[in-house]
């Protein structure tokens, strides 16, 4: 991961909520002509907040203590309440220039109506209000499903040249729970007992588990020593591990008895050379493996092509050459499902499966992935059209 990734990030971050609270002060402030001393203190609360954001992201990295935690989810809670706020405002501007178009389209049959103040001004208002409810309540239900407990979901897969001995075979998948500052020790215990009341096969953790470096979350993070499956516990990286000393993750996991997949394969199930078993495979994040499809080649190196083989990978991306490579079933996470609606859209826009169950054909060739919306979430407490989850693979023949 390149040391500059992250000031690239915050700088470009940065911008983009500079021209965000600017718009905010337009259409909250400057449009509905707030009077005095309103005028004032939004001005200085839409200053504040604006600049509170990248204080969080920073301090995040290095703060520690309940009232820096606390500072920082009220920050990040804004974040998502402020995009809520200039996607309803953005929406309505929308509506507002459609109509104003009708308006100029109808003018050229009759006489221009005259300039109407009061009229812009109570619909600058009405828009602000509107808006500023609609955030409100919608920040209000997505902090509540976003801190709540993540639903187990149950996700039957059909795999070609499973053994039929192993039909019902189950893995547990782990992914995006960004423990860091706001998802703390409480939030793994509890992720913990779902797995393990759900009685997997195999624990599978896909990657963004952390958000801070070991000694900051092993008091959190030691608990998965306490996931129980048949057949063990694997572990495969995700990009932010790589913002948190990614070589120190991945020997914690180790110490906590999750075997690490990087670039690697694990047979599972029955003991015996005769015994059904599949091959589970995993391979590091894909924007530190490159696009040379090198781990993946080193994974599957000299196993046999009519076992059944699952892909362990944090993000959606390289599917096709996993199918071409024999993949019947790819596991990852990564997107989130978008976690803010409608910020599902752009997500949905940019990666082709960022939720859910798909197949995926290669020629003769025809695999499946599987993207899990994730445990946790990232930056803002929020979600909002894509619930957290624990997925349940079921493989079935």
């Amino acid at each position: 991961m390149s040391r500059f990734t992250f000031p690239i990030f915050f700088l470009v971050a940065v911008a983009l909520l500079g021209g965000m609270h600017v718009y905010l002060w337009m259409r909250l402030v400057r449009d509905p002509a707030l009077a005095e001393p309103w005028r004032r203190g939004m001005v200085v609360f839409l200053a504040l907040a604006a600049v509170s954001v990248p204080a969080a992201l920073v301090s995040a990295r290095f703060a520690s203590g309940a009232a820096a935690r606390t500072a920082i989810a009220l920050a990040l809670g804004w974040l998502g309440t402020a995009f809520l706020l200039f996607s309803a405002l953005l929406l309505a501007d929308g509506v507002r220039l459609v109509a104003a178009a009708v308006e100029w389209i109808a003018a050229w049959t009759r006489p221009d109506p005259p300039a109407d103040p009061g009229r812009r001004l109570f619909v600058a208002r009405a828009v602000a209000g509107g808006a500023a409810l609609a955030a409100g309540g919608a920040t209000a239900w997505a902090v509540r499903r976003a801190v709540g407990e993540p639903a187990v979901r149950e996700v039957p897969v059909r795999l070609d040249r499973l053994p039929p001995a192993l039909s019902g075979f189950s893995i547990a998948q782990i992914t995006d729970l960004h423990v860091g500052q706001t998802i703390r020790e409480s939030d793994v215990r509890r992720v913990v007992e779902l797995v393990n009341a759900a009685r997997p096969d195999l624990v599978a953790i896909t990657g963004d588990l952390v958000d801070a470096p070991v000694p900051a979350l092993r008091h959190a993070t030691e608990h998965l020593a306490r996931l129980r499956a048949r057949h063990g516990v694997v572990f495969v990286s995700g990009n932010h591990e790589y913002y948190s000393g990614a070589a120190a993750w991945l020997a914690e996991m180790r110490r906590c008895g999750i075997r690490v997949l990087h670039g690697e394969r694990v047979r599972v199930g029955d003991e015996g050379p005769g015994g059904a078993s599949l091959d589970v495979a995993g391979v590091p994040d894909w924007s530190v493996q490159g696009r040379d499809g090198s781990e993946l080649a080193r994974a599957l190196q000299g196993r046999d092509p009519d076992r059944s083989l699952v892909l362990l990978a944090h993000q959606p991306r390289g599917v096709g050459e996993a199918v071409r490579a024999g993949v019947e079933l790819q596991i990852s996470g990564h997107t989130h499902g978008g976690q803010i609606f409608p910020w599902t859209l752009v997500v949905g826009a940019v990666f082709p499966y960022y939720r859910g169950l798909y197949r995926h054909r290669e020629g003769q060739r025809e695999g499946q992935v599987y993207v899990s919306t994730g445990a946790g979430y990232w930056g803002p407490p929020l979600r909002l059209g894509a619930p957290p989850e624990i997925a349940k693979v079921v493989l079935t023949t």
